[in-house]
């Protein structure tokens, strides 16, 4: 049985212990009962989702996920092309902005959901995103990434999503340059993203600022309350699952 990651928290010092977890859901195409078991039991305070529902209804279909996930909405899905921001009521939202990238013909429209939430005394500004199957198009939606984080006008902050690119790719490499690789910093379960009995691969990650501290990151199989069963019904993606401690401003 895997050894469950720090519990979110508030410490004596302001510093919340955050946990943030990053899931691509196939638009909620598959057992929706598995995918809402799956985030409950990772007990997140934020879920950087891709893939959210952004066709006829969408919205009614993220209030369902947010409610069968004990979370409520925060930002994204159609508005965002497919990330979304879902978080627990510890959060304070503080700010949303939905950003849609430069379009290449041909190719599917992509975007950006942020937030900057507030725990207690603790800022953390949040970006998901799910970037392009194109290696020339995902390389400059990673620079827009980074542009885009720091625009946040936090100093601590997470960028979590389905990069579609391996750790020895070069937009991983970019990211992975500027900011914390949170399965590289300090590794937790499981850590191939990819479904059960697909080839091995880390294509989706979670990344942190300088200052935020990685307690452990990675898939959480093995975790009580997540069965084998739920994983491979839920959706085509394994979950990342992140303890994040950030400091209080």
């Amino acid at each position: 049985m895997l050894a469950d990651l720090p519990p979110s928290r508030t410490e004596g010092d302001g510093a919340a212990v955050v946990r943030v977890l990053s899931y691509n859901i196939r638009s909620m195409r598959d057992d929706t009962g598995a995918l809402a078991r799956v985030i409950r039991a990772c007990a997140p305070d934020v879920v950087c989702v891709q893939e959210a529902p952004r066709f006829f209804r969408w919205r009614k279909a993220a209030a369902r996920l947010a409610r069968t996930s004990e979370l409520v909405y925060v930002t994204g899905g159609a508005t965002a092309s497919g990330p979304m921001i879902l978080s627990s009521l510890r959060a304070t939202v503080e700010r949303t902005e939905d950003v849609l990238l430069p379009r290449t013909p041909g190719l599917h429209q992509r975007g950006f959901a942020t937030a900057v939430l507030r725990f207690g005394r603790a800022r953390l500004g949040v970006l998901s995103c799910h970037l392009s199957m194109k290696d020339s198009e995902r390389y400059g939606q990673g620079k827009l990434l980074l542009d885009q984080l720091a625009s946040l006008g936090v100093p601590h902050a997470v960028a979590a999503g389905d990069l579609n690119d391996r750790p020895d790719g070069r937009t991983f490499g970019l990211l992975a340059d500027a900011l914390q690789d949170g399965w590289a910093t300090k590794p937790w379960g499981r850590e191939h993203t990819t479904r059960l009995g697909d080839p091995l691969q880390r294509i989706d990650a979670v990344f942190a600022t300088e200052g935020v501290e990685v307690l452990g990151c990675g898939v959480p199989m093995g975790l009580p309350g997540i069965a084998e069963r739920d994983l491979r019904a839920a959706t085509d993606h394994l979950p990342v699952l992140a303890a994040l401690r950030v400091p209080a401003l």
